[in-house]
């Protein structure tokens, strides 16, 4: 084995450690500890949902000692075949919502309009519930909804401006499962994937309480060039003139708190970074914008630690986002998220720079579409490519980060991690490997 080889070798192994160090922490194990709500004399019924879930379900199954039932829902695949409990776990559609996302949508309305005066909701939520409890206003279709989501999703707007839109586009989401509970009270435990941890905006907050107005959602429809469904149109033509100042009041009997969060996992691979000889630092857990772009200002700011002779881990999450630029012509691109992505465009800006490496993946274990969950860079990624016959600037160009990392063996594949705080990303910056 090579120097290089060698040296590439150990980075992997470094970056893997921080990745399980950042899982690890976003693990929702132990995360309900005295938090747990009074045992009620009636019911305690769950709903919910999102990519972490079923983790969720699990564990609020485990810990809590009265009765229990209901029911969420989570992407296809990211249930678990071994557990058969009190609570159900339904799958469906992400990031373009099914059948199964409407069926549960009914599902949950059901559940909350079931409570009684003696019972407690109990609101299990994470990233990707947006997607995955779909109600459909009178008139509107299935092929409707599906149609706004892709238009969002191909258009470069961040998580916070799609769950605005989604919030008035729906009969459950922005507090609207709330407003069917009554008097009862609603316990919502979050796993945040949301940059600044709005609890509001995680899963489009389906029992908080919300405060936008349709003129802000149009606002983004109109940011982006978004063209609705008339059906779609006729629904916010609908609640804007229903709306009322100070409509969405607080529910006092209620009760939110964040469960895991972005920060923890940073924290969790800092101290790793530290332990292994790097200089943590720290970017932030809220950064947004073009994955591409946020990209290659890292690749510029770890060049200019290398000059300092520093050995540094440069740690961040957050959300960025993904414009679709179209193919090549031959049907190819489109292939890759946002973590894949930004991992290329920071490659294809280092051009090879000896003693950088990094990481970026999804901490639910998908990156867009596909099957992974990142990918994985090194000095000799732009090198191994040429030989592989792909082209990074290519591949960028038609959003093609998955094509080109599968073709050199550098995409991160974990498969569900049962949980979502956002995107993890790692530079390791080692001044001796220059």
């Amino acid at each position: 084995m090579s120097d290089q080889a060698a040296h590439e070798a150990r980075q992997r192994d470094q970056l893997l450690q921080l990745w399980t160090a950042a899982i690890d922490a976003a693990s929702i194990a132990g995360k309900y500890d005295g938090l747990l709500p009074p045992i009620p004399k009636g019911r305690a019924i769950v709903i919910g949902g999102g990519k972490g879930s079923a983790a969720m379900a699990r564990e609020f199954d485990a810990v809590w000692p009265g009765e229990l039932s209901g029911t969420v829902v989570t992407r296809h695949g990211f249930g678990f075949d071994d557990y058969n409990g009190r609570i159900k776990v339904i799958e469906a559609g992400h990031p373009v919502p099914d059948q199964g996302s409407t069926h549960a949508a009914l599902r949950m309305i059901e559940l909350v309009r079931s409570a009684g005066p003696d019972d407690v909701l109990i609101a299990l939520v994470s990233g990707g519930l947006s997607a995955l409890l779909t109600g459909l206003p009178a008139g509107v279709t299935l092929a409707d909804k599906q149609d706004v989501t892709s238009q969002l999703l191909a258009c470069g707007a961040t998580i916070t401006e799609m769950n605005l839109v989604r919030k008035h586009l729906s009969t459950v989401k922005g507090g609207k499962l709330a407003a069917l509970a009554g008097d009862v009270p609603i316990y919502t435990y979050a796993v945040s994937d949301i940059p600044g941890d709005d609890i509001g905006a995680i899963g489009s907050g389906p029992t908080i309480p919300d405060h936008s107005t349709v003129q802000q959602a149009r606002a983004v429809l109109q940011k982006y060039a978004i063209a609705l469904p008339a059906s779609l149109q006729r629904h916010l033509d609908r609640s804007e003139a229903a709306e009322r100042p100070g409509q969405a009041l607080p529910r006092p009997q209620d009760n939110a708190c964040l469960v895991a969060a972005p920060k923890a996992s940073l924290d969790a691979a800092a101290k790793v970074a530290r332990a292994l000889g790097y200089e943590p630092v720290i970017l932030g857990d809220d950064l947004e914008g073009e994955a591409r772009d946020l990209g290659r200002a890292h690749a510029a700011l770890a060049l200019g630690q290398l000059k300092l002779r520093q050995r540094v881990c440069l740690l961040s999450g957050g959300e960025t986002t993904v414009t679709l630029r179209g193919t090549d012509g031959r049907g190819t691109g489109g292939r890759g998220g946002r973590n894949s992505e930004y991992l290329l465009a920071l490659v294809e800006t280092l051009q090879g720079q000896a003693g950088i490496a990094a990481i970026a993946a999804d901490t639910d274990g998908i990156d867009g579409s596909e099957d992974n969950a990142g990918a994985l860079g090194f000095a000799s990624t732009i090198g191994r490519a040429g030989m592989a016959g792909v082209d990074a600037a290519q591949c960028l160009a038609v959003n093609d980060s998955y094509g080109f990392f599968a073709a050199i063996g550098d995409l991160l594949v974990t498969g569900p991690t049962h949980t979502n705080v956002n995107d993890f990303r790692a530079i390791l910056i080692d001044p001796a490997l220059a």
